[in-house]
């Protein structure tokens, strides 16, 4: 068994929901998982968060939409004192997610601002999307193609890409 899901197993309740918070951001899912334990392997842990994932309701994932900075920036909307250790490892997790926009042209970063309000304006909240091993360029066209969706597609779309990041960061979390 790996070594640091050994020791969230046998952390306290408490303990283990905020170590593992930041792979998604969503409280609810955080406790549904800590309630969840002990996890024998990676698979299992990856099995249970699609699960716990599909079993929020809607204030929760937007709750976990509201952990990501936009794409191209560095701070998330809902960034607290009282979130210190969440927002660490969720914004360091972003940074390094979204290392391919911070390398951009200015004409990019600009266009990719531009379309992140227009996404709020349409949407009222953050565009949301798995950024791990895509283009600025990419990020651009995805974008400007979801914009187009409508309002209940997007949404759904939007806790796809969600729930995508979580399994990446859970196995970011998993390596230490």
């Amino acid at each position: 068994m790996n070594e640091i899901l050994a020791r969230w197993n046998d952390a306290s309740f408490e303990a283990a929901a905020a170590q593992i918070l930041p792979c998604c951001g969503s409280k609810a899912w955080a406790r549904e998982m800590t309630v969840r334990r002990p996890f024998q392997d990676e698979a299992a842990l990856m099995a249970a968060s699609d699960d716990a994932w599909y079993k929020l309701n809607e204030s929760d994932w937007i709750e976990a939409f509201q952990s990501h900075p936009r794409i191209g920036e560095s701070t998330a909307l809902n960034s607290s004192p009282n979130s210190a250790t969440h927002g660490t490892s969720s914004l360091a997790w972003a940074k390094q997610e979204q290392k391919e926009v911070a390398e951009a042209g200015d004409a990019v970063k600009i266009a990719l601002a531009k379309g992140n309000h227009e996404y709020e304006r349409k949407f009222g909240r953050i565009f949301i999307v798995c950024a791990t091993g895509r283009s600025a360029t990419e990020l651009l066209e995805t974008l400007r193609q979801r914009l187009q969706n409508d309002a209940g597609t997007e949404f759904q779309e939007a806790a796809e890409q969600q729930r995508q990041i979580t399994q990446i960061r859970l196995r970011k979390w998993l390596q230490g």
